[in-house]
């Protein structure tokens, strides 16, 4: 790996719900051997976040200053992302997009990810095809580099084994939508995907980035289980997501 160092693509500082500052993110991120960037949440419906476009406007002023790669978290279900103008999109070195809550067929709202119960209908092999049915339109729609944790499911289903969850045929149908739109697969250091899944991502050719997910000193910039798995399912580390080399999908 001479020559190459990691990026942490996805990290939280106090400008939504992270702990460090800017100054102690980037401090802390380079004294771990990986190279820094910011991602903070910018959406209406996470409590800790940025929520209007002048709020977008003022977080990536702030973030100008520094040698940091300029991320940004937008959930798929908030109306943010579909509002931000051309001239903001540009300044983002890369964008991430999550599924934090999904649309029920029916439902007043969308289940969040943190909601603790299921509709009483509603399955686990249910919900799942409902799921891959909202990560389809998200990678259709959404003009982002990466989807963030790719196995973040909702509370109640979310401890299952991955076998009872995870089919191949809704492998295929996750991969198969990141691959058409150019979108990387996010190895999440806080919610770890399983090494089937990751493997069946780089065999399909979709490019693979290194997020830790982190939200206190302890957890920014700790690459060691998504850099070990990009390894062992066979990426190059120079293939890995780079958001100054691959980002942003709005500037191509």
């Amino acid at each position: 790996m001479t020559g190459w160092t990691p990026i942490d693509c996805h990290a939280h500082t106090t400008m939504s719900d992270g702990a460090l500052s800017i100054e102690e993110l980037i401090d802390t991120v380079r004294a771990r051997g990986v190279r820094p960037s910011i991602a903070d949440h910018l959406s209406t419906d996470v409590s800790q976040a940025v929520k209007s476009i002048e709020g977008v406007r003022e977080y990536l002023d702030a973030l100008e200053p520094y040698d940091v790669a300029r991320g940004g978290e937008f959930c798929w279900h908030d109306p943010l992302w579909r509002e931000l103008p051309s001239d903001l999109s540009a300044r983002f070195t890369h964008k991430l997009g999550s599924l934090h809550a999904v649309h029920i067929p029916g439902a007043s709202r969308p289940l969040s990810m943190w909601h603790r119960e299921l509709p009483s209908e509603l399955t686990a092999a249910a919900y799942m095809s409902l799921h891959l049915d909202e990560l389809e339109r998200f990678a259709a729609e959404m003009p982002v580099d990466i989807l963030s944790h790719p196995t973040l499911l909702p509370l109640p289903i979310r401890e299952l084994p991955e076998d009872e969850l995870w089919t191949d045929a809704l492998e295929e149908r996750l991969v198969d939508a990141l691959f058409h739109a150019e979108i990387a697969f996010e190895i999440s250091n806080r919610y770890r995907p399983h090494e089937r899944l990751v493997k069946r991502a780089h065999d399909r050719g979709v490019r693979l980035s290194l997020g830790s997910d982190g939200h206190t000193r302890a957890q920014v910039g700790d690459l060691a289980f998504p850099l070990e798995m990009a390894m062992r399912v066979g990426a190059e580390t120079h293939s890995l997501f780079d958001p100054y080399v691959h980002g942003t999908r709005a500037a191509r």
